[in-house]
């Protein structure tokens, strides 16, 4: 007789005992999530906070763990925080918040990972040297489809 699970996402294996963790499907369609939508109003705060050189990139063909890049620069350390600040709150708005945050306190490159977008603020030098447009060559970039 096959033991009672012993919690709604947790059922007990027969054959080790050992508790098995059920997840959802992998590749499961993503029904409520706009990410377009996301990424335009991402672009929106970084133009208006005046980011130099924004391009948006769409690398789900060539990726698999994210669907777009929005790459943008400032002139300065501040000007790269307000730009993520901006990002943030606009994201935070929509109830989105950040899965990941890093380099927001140099302020060289500040990372937001929103898991189905990514984005790259980065002051002018760190940029030229990371170069991630030319790495990520193969994806296209789809910049004029997310500006008014």
């Amino acid at each position: 007789m096959r033991p009672e699970p012993t919690t709604p996402t947790q059922t007990v294996s027969p054959q080790a005992g050992a508790p098995q963790t059920s997840a959802p499907p992998t590749g499961a369609p993503k029904t409520d999530v706009d990410t377009p939508a996301r990424v335009r109003e991402a672009v929106a705060a970084a133009e208006d906070r005046k980011a130099v050189d924004l391009r948006v990139l769409h690398v789900e063909k060539v990726s698999d763990f994210t669907d777009f890049f929005l790459i943008c620069s400032g002139t300065s350390e501040r000007q790269v925080q307000a730009i993520a600040d901006a990002v943030q709150e606009r994201m935070r708005e929509a109830k989105v918040r950040p899965l990941h945050v890093e380099g927001y306190n140099r302020g060289q490159w500040v990372l937001l990972d929103y898991g189905d977008f990514v984005v790259h603020i980065f002051q002018e030098e760190p940029r030229r040297f990371y170069s991630l447009e030319r790495l990520w060559g193969d994806a296209p970039d789809v910049t004029n489809d997310f500006r008014p």
